[in-house]
């Protein structure tokens, strides 16, 4: 694969405009753990040194698609700061950063950009965490998982493919794994069903765009979790 000079469109314009720092990957291994799930490990070219580590964190990867390229927000797995070096997991289905990432072999290139990642361990600690997502969202959730130490966590994970529930997990949580139906509705029942009084709980959702609006809601309505104390982010389009 070669390094792609397509346009960024506006996208690129409006983050360059905000400061983003700009930073060329090297892929430097990968790893097949399911059918639909891709590990590859990356150089960060100075990335980490400029760029202070923290749980959830993610970049915007720039993949090739035509003359243009598109972003799309993936999460550090394992960052190594010292190293400079972490991995990225891919969720496989239809699309540039899934097409990229198939094809992508040691000493590949591939830009990122930093901005717009903010996430902080809530302190005091809450009583517990409710966190919803799938497997697009997991390296985030492990992530956060292992940062929140021996805090009650209520896990509920949307399986696209049966073997998504295979997926590693990080131990300790309670963890409900539901088979996506109904573009995401299932997911939601789920959580809806599993309420409880969780004023005192951090929420956490990451899936679609509809599907984490509406459970964001279910936290606030069903389980009592304050407005503030819920983190929602849709990591892709339904």
């Amino acid at each position: 694969m070669t390094e792609h000079t397509a346009s960024r469109g506006w996208q690129g314009a409006v983050l360059k405009l905000f400061g983003a720092g700009e930073h060329r990957l090297t892929v430097t291994g990968r790893r097949q753990i399911s059918p639909h799930y891709l590990s590859l490990s990356f150089d960060g070219g100075g990335m980490l040194a400029r760029h202070s580590v923290h749980p959830t964190m993610w970049i915007r990867m720039w993949f090739p698609n035509g003359d243009k390229v598109h972003q799309r927000g993936y999460t550090l797995v394992d960052p190594d700061p010292a190293a400079d070096t972490f991995d990225v997991e891919f969720a496989l289905h239809d699309g540039a950063a899934s097409r990229w990432a198939r094809e992508a072999q040691p000493g590949d290139t591939i830009e990122a950009t930093v901005l717009g990642s903010r996430f902080e361990i809530p302190e005091p600690a809450p009583a517990g965490y409710v966190i919803v997502g799938d497997s697009a969202s997991l390296p985030a959730i492990n992530s956060l998982l292992a940062s929140i130490g021996d805090v009650p966590a209520r896990v509920f994970l949307e399986a696209g493919h049966d073997d998504d529930k295979d997926l590693p997990v990080v131990v300790g949580p309670d963890i409900t794994w539901v088979d996506r139906k109904d573009g995401g509705r299932a997911l939601l029942e789920a959580v809806r069903a599993a309420a409880f009084d969780a004023g005192d709980h951090y929420g956490w959702v990451a899936s679609d765009n509809r599907t984490t609006r509406s459970v964001a809601g279910v936290l606030r309505d069903d389980f009592g979790i304050p407005r503030k104390s819920i983190k929602a982010q849709a990591y892709w389009m339904a």
